[in-house]
């Protein structure tokens, strides 16, 4: 079986064995000591190429005709180990395969599927791309389920919401776990209330499409227990505290933490890892309108907690208190939540390194070795405890803003600490889903973050 596509689109790989065209991928000692191919060679020295990282040098045959091409690597090609994304750009449309290239197999594949996404959903004309044969020693398999897990996300983030909104964001995870027979429960409206989900309710009731949250099982009881929670804002408008136009232009992306974590359960499902999945996903629209939750009100949580709304633009943590609060209900082994919850995260770190926080130093060494092997980055803030005094409320047990500003993405953590009691292992992520501009291994626009990290420490927990 395939693995499952929101949007489907060709593969970027072909088959075609000797009628593909050969790249030559080198480095500028390749082209000094003459180690490659001698009409490729020539042709290099003849047009003064230097192998600079992401070049490309089409060679000619003898007739004239298109017989092969030279890819600059840079003098250290570790530095970008998914470089042969730019190749999938900048390519002419056809069928290649690599000749030489001093990579690993799966990198140099990985890569180049990484850059070969393009969003052209909206796009009246497409143009045919180029493909690339993966290598022999490459495991094909995980290399398309990985792509299908970060097409995914990118795919649902990159969809503008007057085609993601909560309605069209049930229908994706519905239709992501139908692909692998999944079971599937929905709790849509004032039933929230009655199933006792009072923030997620709150958050989404000002809009015209309901709040839901959403859950997914799959696997096998006794399995190792593994919860992934995703933030689904499919638009924050910032509520009655209402975000400047500037702020609301990327607010299509959040919901990029449910995007995330239905990328990283695609992987896990297609991979028949042997564990007891559940995927909780509360989705809302933080819209504007006479019920619309006010600043000051005070609401009490599923856990029972009470919290202050200081500001209805720090939404997401409310409706990912309620779900972490009924996802530790079970006590999973491992709890992940992934949320583009705060503007300090950026600040921070910026937008390619998302934070993690979590009090399990075992966890964090794991995730950051996860990290380094996939070339997935990732970073560890702490959950500072001396901070705590800021998310107490005057009349609440918590403020959902605290004052002042400081530390905003450790506040944040812990929040939503306060409702994961239970859990043996909880990692909290605060990604951006979002790449503003182009890079080897991405177009730029909505992306998947750590969750191939996630998914290699997962994979690599259970052996």
């Amino acid at each position: 079986m395939a693995p499952y596509q929101f949007i489907e689109r060709p593969t970027p790989f072909n088959t075609k064995g000797g009628s593909t065209l050969p790249i030559f991928a080198v480095t500028p000692a390749h082209i000094e000591t003459g180690t490659i191919d001698p009409i490729a060679l020539d042709w290099a020295r003849k047009a003064g190429y230097k192998a600079e990282s992401g070049s490309l040098l089409l060679i000619p045959t003898a007739g004239g005709h298109l017989g092969g091409a030279l890819f600059g690597l840079g003098t250290n090609p570790s530095e970008q180990p998914y470089i042969t994304g730019r190749l999938a750009r900048a390519l002419p449309a056809g069928d290649w395969h690599i000749e030489t290239a001093p990579l690993t197999a799966n990198r140099l594949a990985l890569g180049f599927g990484l850059g070969s996404y393009r969003f052209d959903r909206y796009k009246s004309e497409k143009s045919p791309a180029a493909t690339l044969m993966i290598p022999r020693d490459a495991d094909g398999a995980d290399i398309k389920r990985q792509l299908a897990g970060v097409f995914l996300a990118r795919d649902l983030i990159n969809t503008p919401t007057n085609d993601m909104g909560p309605d069209q964001l049930e229908a994706a995870f519905r239709a992501l776990a139908g692909h692998y027979k999944a079971e599937l429960s929905v709790i849509t409206g004032d039933e929230l209330l009655t199933q006792n989900f009072p923030l997620v309710h709150t958050v989404g009731r000002a809009s015209v499409d309901a709040p839901r949250l959403l859950e997914l099982r799959w696997g096998k009881k006794g399995h190792r227990k593994v919860t992934l929670v995703g933030k689904g804002v499919c638009f924050d408008t910032g509520g009655l505290d209402i975000k400047p136009a500037a702020s609301m232009l990327l607010m299509k992306k959040d919901m990029g933490g449910a995007a995330n974590v239905m990328g990283l359960a695609l992987m896990i499902m297609d991979a028949k890892l042997k564990v007891d999945l559940r995927v909780i996903v509360p989705v809302v629209e933080n819209a504007i309108s006479a019920n619309a939750f006010r600043p000051g009100d005070i609401y009490r949580s599923r856990k029972g907690l009470t919290v202050q709304i200081d500001n209805t633009d720090a939404e997401g943590r409310l409706i990912l208190a309620d779900a972490l609060a009924y996802a530790d209900e079970e006590e999973p082994d491992l709890l992940i939540d992934m949320a583009t919850l705060t503007g300090a995260a950026r600040v921070a770190l910026g937008p390619d390194l998302p934070p993690f926080f979590t009090d399990d130093a075992n966890l964090a060494h794991d995730l950051t070795e996860a990290s380094l092997e996939t070339d997935d980055p990732i970073w560890r803030l702490p959950l500072y405890a001396g901070y705590e005094r800021d998310i107490r409320a005057k009349f609440a047990d918590l403020t959902n803003a605290p004052a002042g500003g400081m530390a905003g993405s450790i506040t944040a953590a812990l929040f939503l600490k306060r409702f994961v009691s239970k859990t043996k292992s909880w990692a909290h992520f605060d990604i951006y889903g979002w790449a503003p501009s182009e890079r080897p291994h991405s177009p730029g626009g909505g992306e998947a973050q750590a969750i191939r990290a996630l998914f290699h420490h997962i994979r690599t927990s259970l052996r």
